[in-house]
């Protein structure tokens, strides 16, 4: 899984851009994932690839749409050393997996081949050979995200 490495304080508005919020089409908002930052990245993201970011990464508005286009560009997981409160509770809501591990998002490069195992929070750096022991979520939120997010879970949870 390849590594696409992003700085401190990357907000919403970074990850997906106000002017593509008219629609909530998950393939329009993977077209434009991103491109604030690197206007290249959704054509450059491959599936299972992995987006290392730093301090309060998706800081900024509320909007579920952030993670929503980091899902559907394919990218598998998210590392930074912190993530702003309400992307991780939407990151869970859409069912992507976070992790933070404040050693790997200093440590890992960009273009670094990375494996995460999500169940225990183990990230290891191919690259470098290194592994790192992230905060993973507990069983109960693990189970949200596999089956790709709150809604897919209504009726596990009592829904009708």
């Amino acid at each position: 899984m390849k590594v696409f490495k992003f700085g401190d304080d990357v907000n919403t508005d970074l990850i997906i851009p106000a002017r593509y919020l008219n629609l909530s089409d998950p393939a329009h908002l993977a077209a434009h994932c991103m491109e604030d930052i690197d206007i290249s990245f959704a054509s450059k993201v491959k599936p299972g690839d992995i987006i290392v970011g730093g301090k309060n990464f998706g800081c900024g508005s509320s909007r579920e749409h952030a993670p929503l286009a980091i899902k559907s560009c394919g990218v598998f997981a998210v590392i930074a050393e912190s993530f702003a409160r309400i992307f991780y509770r939407n990151a869970i809501n859409i069912g992507l997996y976070i992790i933070e591990c404040p050693e790997a998002a200093k440590d890992i490069s960009e273009n670094d081949n990375v494996i995460v195992d999500v169940k225990s929070g183990i990230i290891t750096n191919l690259t470098t050979g290194t592994s790192y022991k992230g905060t993973p979520f507990p069983p109960f939120i693990q189970n949200i995200v596999e089956k790709g997010g709150l809604l897919n879970c209504i009726d596990e949870f009592g829904g009708n």
